[in-house]
């Protein structure tokens, strides 16, 4: 995803640590290349996750370990297998509207990609990909808290609770129902469960913050 600018997040500590923990899930929720298993044979991943999590205030959200035993080719093979193929579909579709009624396909893109465009955001013209993609999704809502870190404005607060409480919170609690039917998951059930749980506390943080400043404003 094409952003406007990014943003420093050292200036908000914990708004920039949850922007990088969804970075990360970003990348994580790709099919895995030679870097990314290292980083997963080697336990980094899981120490980054734990580091992120801490520094964003969610002690409360468990964090797995996510070290796996598969080789490149298994662990690719188990990303294909869960996300990505099947007959019809693959079992956990990594797309919003795959679980949604049908005939809403088109105004959960469009109301997508209209926040997208208002905050200057786009999709790479050499992925095109609908924008429910959940990659997509995580990649915008860090840019929203990589910007939100550097830049004391209520309407990003309001478009990063917004954003969860339409979209990615009932998306990701909908991938944490479909993976528990899956067997021979790997690390990908503990990922989708960290998903689900980062996501929600992360929309209780932010609904609790707006809630008090509603309570002290004049």
């Amino acid at each position: 995803m094409r952003q406007a600018h990014s943003a420093d997040p050292s200036v908000d500590s914990v708004t920039g640590a949850r922007g990088a923990l969804y970075g990360l899930l970003a990348r994580l929720f790709e099919e895995p290349g030679h870097e990314l298993h290292e980083a997963l044979a080697t336990g980094d991943v899981g120490d980054r996750l734990a580091a992120w999590v801490q520094t964003a205030g969610l002690e409360e959200v468990s964090v797995p370990t996510l070290e796996t035993d598969d080789d490149h080719d298994l662990l690719c093979a188990r990303f294909n297998d869960i996300f990505a193929v099947g007959y019809p579909d693959p079992p956990v579709p990594l797309y919003e509207s795959s679980y949604a009624p049908e005939g809403e396909w088109e105004s959960i893109n469009l109301d997508l990609a209209r926040a997208y465009d208002y905050f200057g955001a786009a999709i790479d013209e050499d992925r095109r990909d609908h924008h429910d993609h959940l990659v997509l999704q995580l990649e915008f809502a860090g840019y929203l808290a990589r910007l939100a870190a550097v830049e004391d404005r209520p309407d990003l607060e309001r478009a990063r609770r917004d954003f969860l409480d339409r979209h990615l919170v009932g998306f990701a609690e909908e991938l944490e129902s479909a993976i528990r039917a899956e067997v021979e998951t790997g690390i990908y059930d503990e990922l989708v469960a960290f998903l689900a749980a980062f996501v929600r506390a992360d929309h209780r943080s932010l609904a609790a913050e707006s809630d008090a400043s509603e309570v002290t404003s004049p």
